[in-house]
């Protein structure tokens, strides 16, 4: 087995995988901004193991210049170890000193494994791996960095009293929230403006550009019920909204347990607007009891007080998340 490089998509393209790998969509390597792709191939030149590279485009992580694993998938540990020590030297190369994965690039796209499964199936747009994968970027000498968690509500219908309260606050703050328009393309350009300045004060945050955060969205736009995407104004300014969707994942397989997703929740960084986030997940969460849904998953948040305090007046934990990394001056 020997490991290949290449940053040319159509060369990635005409990789053999094995049928256990799961598929690589090479226009990804170009789309993602990756700067290296990697195989584990065998002596029969499929591929067991891949991954990314990502060091040109990358977020900012203390003193650090970081390096990024992402697109990663392994068929067994002996191909996993060997695409990973050669990512790892590849980072070195290029100046890197912390590695952090799996992430495909940046936090906008898919990242972390799943490392404490749960009981409850995937759903919709959640990240899943096999068990191995994690073990895999153990074994290779990688650390938890942060910790992510999803949480369940089994029964919306359950009221908040606190909503009154919270209602009163933000209306006296001079705030309004509504749904989203049914032309959910209009809101799109709102929520990219909160978006881009609420989220720089996230973890590993990199900025997009418009066009890239539209084009992220746009798929989800047919399954989207403007009911569940809520948008708080100020002054005919958006200052915050919640973009939720139904778990069609779900509804394919227990038709009769109608569950939606909390996908993101943003609120721009403004003292008067403290209180707001937890408001649009109360007044969400009501809106879905009345349109019929019985459950709501508090999907992908990172685990800081804000996220854990705001769910857990209404859900339990139901899956947990890691992302790693691994000093390279080690």
């Amino acid at each position: 087995m020997c490991v290949v490089h290449s940053a040319d998509t159509s060369e990635i393209a005409g990789w053999a995988s094995a049928p256990a790998l799961p598929r690589f969509n090479a226009a990804d390597f170009a789309a993602h901004h990756a700067d290296m792709h990697l195989c584990a191939l065998s002596r029969g030149g499929v591929a067991r193991a891949r991954c990314s590279c990502w060091w040109t485009h990358v977020s900012s992580y203390r003193q650090h210049r970081v390096g990024v694993i992402g697109h990663y998938a392994a068929t067994n540990d002996e191909a996993a170890a060997m695409v990973l020590s050669a990512a790892l030297e590849q980072l070195r190369q290029a100046g890197c000193t912390i590695a952090i994965g799996p992430m495909n690039g940046t936090t906008w796209r898919s990242y972390r494994f799943v490392t404490e499964r749960g009981q409850q199936p995937a759903f919709f747009l959640e990240p899943t791996n096999p068990e191995e994968w994690p073990r895999q970027f153990e074994r290779a000498s990688f650390s938890p960095l942060a910790s992510y968690f999803s949480a369940l509500n089994n029964d919306v219908s359950r009221p908040d009293r606190r909503l009154e309260e919270m209602e009163k606050k933000i209306a006296d703050a001079g705030i309004t929230i509504r749904s989203a328009n049914s032309d959910l393309d209009a809101e799109l350009g709102k929520i990219y403006a909160v978006s881009k300045i609420s989220f720089r004060q996230n973890f590993l945050y990199t900025e997009i550009s418009e066009a890239d955060f539209v084009a992220m969205y746009e798929p989800l736009l047919p399954i989207v019920r403007p009911e569940l995407v809520l948008i708080a104004e100020k002054a005919g300014r958006c200052v915050g909204y919640l973009f939720a969707i139904p778990d069609v994942a779900m509804k394919t397989r227990r038709p009769e347990i109608d569950t939606f997703i909390i996908k993101t929740v943003s609120i721009l960084p403004e003292p008067h607007l403290r209180g707001l986030g937890s408001l649009l997940v109360a007044r969400v969460q009501q809106i879905g009891h009345e349109l019929g849904f019985r459950r709501c998953i508090h999907a992908l948040m990172f685990e800081d007080n804000i996220s854990l305090n705001i769910s857990r007046h209404y859900a339990s934990l139901m899956r947990k998340y890691t992302l790693y990394s691994k000093d390279l001056a080690k």
